[in-house]
């Protein structure tokens, strides 16, 4: 079982590696920037790292290069070795679900516990004192977390401003409320409308695996993804009408993304900086 550590006590231990897994999102980015410019000790001896499912958005890497520059110091780019449809028929061309999220232990938790192997490990993991949430727990005798923010009491306010201070919010939040591969089963209607307008060649391919491989299943349940984003064009309609009936203002989207409330915890297992 995962032990857990201060930062204290994670500064004084000799001999082990001190890992951080970061999802492309706002905690994890956040957290690494935390560290390196209040625990420039640690963040002296942390080895970042990026999941790269093969799966990502062009937002992400954009991001990525920005964060290893403001760092100083290089992200480690991991891998499944193989791609998603591998993975896919290896499950007999069952989608994953949030029931059966075989997508995260064969292109998340697998390639990490690879990376630390059997070596003494501190991983610091970026979960807000704000959330309700542990994370994946590893089972590795071997590994030991810490939760920086929970700590020193950081919750999402406090990530917005150490954002917009150094590297900015990720773009893709302009659309989507996550990190994570472009088919997530995770999305909303509204993000899977989003994944069309913004990369039609990404919701294609999203369209013609649930088409060709989903063994009859859907990415979202009981509905297709043509099915989907038209009842989300037609509920982004309704909802327009309504806000120029008010008159109301445009705000800027980074504005509208602080004031939301962030997704349910059971939504976000498969993000790596809850390693």
């Amino acid at each position: 079982m995962t032990k857990h550590l201060t930062l204290q006590d994670a500064s004084e231990l000799d001999g082990s590696r001190h890992v951080l897994g970061l999802s492309g999102g706002k905690d994890s980015a956040a957290l690494a920037i935390y560290l390196r410019d209040n625990y420039p000790e640690i963040h002296n001896r942390v080895e970042y790292f990026f999941t790269d499912t093969g799966a990502e958005l062009q937002e992400v890497y954009d991001f990525l290069d920005k964060l290893e520059a403001y760092l100083g110091k290089e992200i480690k780019k991991l891998s499944p070795e193989r791609d998603f449809e591998h993975w896919l028929k290896i499950h007999n061309n069952y989608l994953p679900s949030p029931r059966q999220r075989w997508c995260t232990s064969m292109m998340k938790i697998k390639p990490f516990e690879k990376f630390v192997g059997n070596d003494p490990v501190v991983t610091y993991i970026g979960i807000r004192a704000d959330e309700n949430r542990e994370g994946y727990v590893s089972q590795k005798e071997n590994i030991q977390a810490v939760f920086p923010f929970m700590e020193d009491g950081l919750i999402r306010a406090d990530i917005f401003r150490i954002l917009e201070n150094t590297v900015g919010i990720p773009e893709y939040y302009r659309w989507r409320s996550r990190s994570g591969c472009y088919f997530c089963f995770f999305q909303r209607q509204d993000e899977w409308l989003g994944l069309k307008r913004e990369h039609p060649d990404l919701f294609a391919e999203a369209v013609r695996i649930e088409k060709e491989s989903g063994q009859g299943y859907t990415w979202v349940q009981g509905k297709t993804l043509e099915e989907v984003v038209a009842h989300a064009e037609k509920t982004e309609g309704t909802r327009n009408a309504n806000r120029n009936a008010k008159s109301v203002h445009t705000i800027k989207w980074q504005d509208a993304l602080r004031d939301q409330e962030d997704d349910d915890p059971e939504d976000q297992a498969c993000m790596i900086c809850s390693l």
